[in-house]
């Protein structure tokens, strides 16, 4: 998984198809950007050559050497068993909307299945069938994005805001923020009791916005149709919130921003410019990072979203940074544990498209098999099958 490769994107879909085919996969955790070994299978390798992902096939004493290698206390390498496909789920709207998901595209191109949630299934109790769910680009605070300032007589727009208010009323809410806020807690739940989460963009910030106000109205009148509270700032309730504590919230409705946890309002930095850097963890101690980390590239090239990069200043204590801008104070790959289960946040829209617009073509990954900023979606994708390992303390 080097420079070598000639599909990495692709490579995690093999991965992922040999665990489906009840085999096992040993995940190289820093050797060769990350490699996966598996037992030599005829059928494996035919499926590499169909699908276009370079591979080597190795003696026993190159595999011996290579594990003895990765065991050597001096190096910083591990091999992490992966056991068993998680079952995916993507929570997002049936409607089509004039913007596309990074995750879904990346999941279709490296041809790893999943099902497609959204608010009814979750409120039925969905949830519990899966290993791992993405959260779609979605605001779960019920303000529809914010994109009434720019938008709200577009035709999408205001389909989309009918159809949530009847999802609502049929699932018996009276507004779209209640529903929203419901299906959050169900996500939390999920989390807690095991299962792994993964947010991009608004799926991040917003999912935190909406436990904090659980206990107060947050929305103006032409979201919900009655004003906020005005005293919703002070009662928000950061002890139900993953990631973020003592954000102050944007009641413009004609804002694009949510509060000052995304930091694209005030950041000044050009694209030139604009890069993040990942940390570097020990693979044999600090197990769950590096394998979220895992890449041919330590430095990604940044890309922006209607929530951009988390203010560092914002995040709880616990919280692990896996990228980061130091300059902007931005962190932008973070990652947690919830009672039993883990999530991890990735600010931006799209790692191959620096400012995707609304209504833009979807981005072609045809063009971009060896992204490093995809790389790190799909990290998360395998997570959830390591073979459980205790962190070393």
């Amino acid at each position: 998984m080097d420079e070598i490769q000639k599909d990495h994107l692709k490579s995690y879909g093999i991965a992922f198809w040999v665990l489906k085919n009840n085999q096992e996969v040993d995940w190289l955790l820093n050797y060769r950007g990350g490699s996966f070994m598996v037992p030599y299978d005829k059928k494996i390798e035919d499926e590499c050559k169909i699908r276009g992902v370079s591979f080597e096939v190795l003696a026993d004493v190159k595999v011996n050497a290579i594990l003895a290698e990765i065991s050597d206390p001096s190096v910083n390498m591990d091999m992490i068993r992966l056991e068993k496909a998680p079952k995916m789920a993507v929570y997002s709207p049936k409607n089509k909307l004039p913007w596309d998901d990074a995750v879904t595209l990346v999941l279709k191109y490296a041809e790893i299945p999943y099902d497609v949630v959204y608010d009814e299934e979750v409120i039925r109790g969905d949830l519990p069938k899966y290993d791992w769910l993405h959260l779609h680009h979605e605001d779960f605070t019920g303000q529809y994005s914010k994109f009434f300032g720019a938008f709200r007589y577009a035709p999408w727009y205001v389909d989309d805001v009918k159809s949530q208010e009847a999802t609502a009323h049929k699932l018996g809410f009276k507004k779209v923020s209640q529903m929203k806020l419901a299906v959050a807690q169900h996500i939390r739940d999920f989390c807690s009791g095991g299962g792994f989460l993964f947010a991009m963009c608004s799926g991040t910030d917003t999912f935190d916005i909406a436990l904090a106000a659980a206990n107060t109205d947050i929305c103006e009148t032409m979201f919900d149709g009655d004003p906020s509270d005005p005293q919703a700032q002070g009662k928000l309730d950061f002890s139900q919130t993953f990631a973020f504590k003592n954000f102050t919230l944007d009641q413009n409705p004609t804002s694009h921003s949510f509060s000052n946890i995304d930091v694209t309002p005030t950041r000044q930095v050009d694209r030139t410019n604009d890069f993040f850097t990942l940390f570097d963890f020990s693979a044999k101690w600090d197990v769950v990072p590096s394998m979220l980390t895992q890449d041919h590239d330590k430095v990604i090239k940044g890309f922006m979203g209607l929530t951009t990069a988390f203010n560092k200043n914002m995040l709880k204590p616990g919280v692990t940074v896996m990228g980061e801008m130091k300059t902007g104070n931005e962190a932008r790959y973070i990652h947690g544990e919830y009672g039993k289960g883990q999530w991890t946040f990735y600010g931006g829209h799209d790692p191959e498209d620096y400012q995707h617009a609304v209504g833009d073509p979807p981005t072609d990954l045809k063009l971009h098999p060896n992204s490093p900023g995809y790389r790190l979606i799909l990290n998360n994708v395998l997570f959830p099958a390591a073979k459980k390992k205790k962190q070393k303390t």
